[in-house]
């Protein structure tokens, strides 16, 4: 460095317990790396007890996973990310109509839910063009 002072202070080190996590934001990643895990551990392990129901890995994953991109939709929209809202509510929405459509036994909504995550990436794909 050039010895002369900084006018904003002095630089200090950041050390790993201070980082600066926005909670929200957090709490989604968390939601969606949790989804994420328990669909592949599906092959792995078992059916695992929610209350007093037994339900596979890959059911539940389908429900967290709507759960983190259902709150991420906000999240993003609140914070001026338009396009990450957007997304998250689209698949938001589809994933949540994938637990629905399985809890339910309607393959018309599955199928509805597939479609919606389609048209969403494509949605996403042509924005993505013009970013």
């Amino acid at each position: 460095m050039s010895g002369e002072s900084d006018p904003e202070g002095p630089v200090t080190s950041i050390s790993p317990l201070e980082l600066d996590i926005e909670r929200w934001p957090a709490v989604v990643g968390l939601l969606v790396a949790a989804g994420g895990a328990l669909f592949l551990v599906e092959p792995l392990v078992g059916p695992i007890a929610v209350g007093s129901l037994e339900a596979r890995p890959v059911a539940l994953s389908s429900v967290v996973l709507a759960a983190g991109f259902c709150l991420g939709a906000p999240v993003f929209l609140r914070r001026g990310r338009r396009l990450f809202g957007i997304a998250h509510g689209i698949f938001g929405v589809a994933w949540a109509g994938v637990a629905a459509g399985t809890a339910l036994g309607s393959g018309t909504l599955v199928v509805g839910a597939v479609v919606l995550v389609i048209a969403g990436a494509g949605f996403l794909v042509s924005r993505a063009r013009r970013w």
